[in-house]
């Protein structure tokens, strides 16, 4: 098994190997795919240290060689993605490690392994009814600002992959899944865009724009109508593919 350890830490390849072979029997689980068809995340304290440690499910076949010959595994993107984060001054859970196991020159598992964070929130949980969430909400517009001017296009910037920690109001934010991002200069279409996955409640949407619109210097409006129209765009397309899925489902007899 290959095992890269990040220098910032001092956990030795064998206790991280020791962690790894008995992965499904130790820890607690944190998400579990179902079916074993998506990753599995879990809690393992160690030497009085918590970790995360993403099992990535298997690639298709064709991924197994492409991970190996062309491509940077999910795993290993985490990991540089995280120390890239961590660079520019936006917050990530540590990274650890990431390891990958190979047979006949595909990738068989990959595993990715950060420091565990205590949060209080996610953007999911964000309620515009209680006390201090349009704050929280404003805070995180303004967190996407500096990804945006930090060249960061966060590509599953979606509800469950933000860990917001309260701090008595000093609100910090913390990216997690981090296999799928891009670092380039990012214009206004493609600002806009990173938003569609967060929400489709028009009161959030209106809020994030009005901070949004402060922050680059254009009108509430003209950015409340673009992020609404790539929000609304979102949501209605998944409704579609998620009826046309469990159509197909229903018509294959699986359930």
């Amino acid at each position: 098994m290959k095992i890269f350890i990040s220098k910032y830490h001092k956990l030795s390849k064998k206790k991280i190997e020791e962690i790894l072979l008995n992965f499904n029997s130790i820890g607690k689980s944190f998400f579990a795919g179902k079916k074993n068809r998506r990753n599995h995340i879990k809690i393992v304290e160690k030497e009085g240290r918590k970790f995360n440690i993403k099992s990535f499910k298997q690639p298709n076949y064709i991924n197994r060689y492409v991970y190996v010959l062309f491509r940077e595994s999910k795993a290993e993107r985490s990991f540089k993605f995280a120390e890239k984060l961590i660079k520019k001054g936006v917050g990530t859970p540590k990274p650890i490690a990431f390891a990958e196991e190979t047979s006949k020159g595909a990738l068989t598992k990959s595993f990715y392994i950060s420091e565990h964070l205590d949060y209080d929130l996610t953007f999911r949980d964000l309620d515009l009814a209680v006390p201090g969430h349009e704050d929280i909400l404003r805070a995180f517009t303004r967190f996407t600002f500096n990804l945006h001017e930090n060249n960061i296009e966060f590509l599953d910037h979606s509800p469950g992959n933000t860990l917001i920690c309260l701090n008595n109001g000093d609100y910090q934010f913390y990216l997690v899944d981090l296999n799928r991002m891009n670092f380039k200069p990012l214009n206004f279409t493609e600002r806009m865009k990173n938003f569609a996955r967060l929400t489709s409640d028009n009161e959030k949407i209106e809020i994030m724009a009005e901070e949004y619109a402060e922050l680059i210097g254009r009108s509430k409006n003209e950015v409340f109508k673009k992020m609404w129209f790539f929000a609304h765009s979102f949501f209605v397309n998944r409704g579609k593919n998620r009826k046309l899925k469990q159509k197909f489902k229903n018509l294959l007899g699986i359930k």
